[in-house]
């Protein structure tokens, strides 16, 4: 299972770009705009697991879900 899986995601309202927002807390620099609550979450989840990928690709560690208590 991906690390990814474990993160934390929402989504927002943004009145500035009239779209739902996919955010996901353990990369906050992140986002994905999408015309609806449903669209956003699936990009957002999809742009994080490839950032993942990459991320192990160049042997870089994710970060860690916040949401794992380690036990």
């Amino acid at each position: 299972m991906a690390v990814s899986d474990h993160y934390r995601y929402r989504v927002v309202w943004s009145a500035e770009d009239e779209e739902h927002v996919g955010l996901c807390t353990e990369l906050p620099s992140l986002s994905w705009l999408a015309s609806t609550p449903d669209e956003a979450l699936a990009g957002i989840r999809e742009l994080i697991s490839g950032c993942e990928e990459d991320m192990r690709a160049s042997g870089e560690e994710p970060p860690r879900s916040l949401g794992d208590t380690g036990s």
